[in-house]
């Protein structure tokens, strides 16, 4: 009796500390959120084994690649580079040549190498700094017509850019005058990357909480203060990301520094020197493996200076909460 007695005072104290009207309803369990479940998918058995599969075979090539910039050019002529495993012989002979040696048959890719430069740094932040701006623009500063606008340059991504290659080679050297110059490579490549980098910043600045834009407004921040205090810091994930892939895909170009650079050993890249090594006779393959490995140094230390960069941006935006 005593014990049932006790029961009820209990139960009539809990119902007493709930508010007027609440239910005695059993609190659900707390689901799983969407970043765990993307987790567990990716670091199932199948998916490492995939990304393990992928990334050897990935691989193969650009180690095979390494091992035939140390061979003779007797080896690399007469054989596979996996025979390295049956009779391993290595030289430097190739780096040698292509750094050091000069002449009108010789790599000298030292000038080359200058150029590739000077062209894809300022290649690589004109675009980005440009399209942070515009970015920011449309989705925070509404306007007549920006949503059309920004369809406009969305589908500009469409357009090929092997389209606007002689129209725009004749303004620069009819009009402007700067053909074969720096600035005309500068001002194509920030025109070919402006519609991907406005396009990729957009999505991520229009995910940033409308909360923190509006204190900062309620504060008296403008516009400016806005974009250089807020928007900058929280978009630098993102800001890295597409600065990766602007730089590399500026790197690795041979077309739009081809045409606009005029092809002189001044303003012409790497690429443009790697193309025409091996010559018109298919004479001096040897140097091209060391050539090429050379080429891969740069973008390596840009990526991976830059990684922790790059895997925040790819995650940004992929969950909320």
């Amino acid at each position: 009796m005593s014990d049932t007695t006790a029961s009820a005072e209990t139960t009539a104290e809990q119902k007493l500390d709930r508010p007027l009207g609440q239910k005695n309803v059993a609190r659900p369990s707390r689901p799983v959120g969407k970043a765990r479940r993307v987790k567990d998918r990716l670091t199932s058995p199948w998916a490492t084994a995939a990304a393990i599969t992928i990334a050897v075979l990935w691989t193969i090539p650009t180690f095979g690649l390494l091992v035939s910039s140390f061979r003779t050019p007797d080896e690399i002529r007469s054989n596979g580079w996996w025979n390295i495993f049956v009779s391993p012989s290595f030289t430097l002979e190739n780096y040698f040549e292509v750094l050091t040696v000069s002449g009108a048959s010789s790599a000298n890719l030292g000038q080359y190498f200058v150029n590739s430069l000077v062209i894809a740094i300022p290649a690589a932040l004109f675009p980005i700094a440009i399209a942070t701006m515009a970015a920011y623009a449309f989705a925070w500063m509404k306007f007549r017509g920006s949503g059309a606008l920004f369809v406009l340059v969305f589908a500009l991504q469409i357009v090929p850019l092997q389209m606007a290659l002689v129209p725009l080679l004749q303004i620069f050297s009819g009009v402007l005058g700067i053909s074969g110059t720096f600035p005309a490579v500068w001002i194509a490549h920030t025109i070919f990357g402006l519609p991907l980098c406005i396009f990729l910043l957009h999505n991520f600045i229009s995910e940033i909480p409308g909360e923190v834009i509006e204190a900062a407004r309620v504060d008296g921040a403008n516009q400016t203060q806005i974009f250089f205090r807020i928007v900058i810091p929280l978009a630098l994930p993102a800001l890295a990301s597409i600065g990766i892939f602007q730089f590399l895909w500026v790197w690795n170009d041979l077309l739009v520094a081809l045409v606009f650079s005029g092809g002189t050993a001044d303003v012409a890249p790497l690429t443009q020197r790697l193309a025409e090594l091996v010559g018109n006779f298919g004479r001096n393959t040897e140097r091209l493996p060391a050539a090429a490995f050379i080429s891969l140094v740069i973008p390596l230390i840009v990526f991976f200076s830059l990684q922790r960069y790059f895997v925040r941006g790819l995650l940004a935006g992929s969950t909320k909460g």
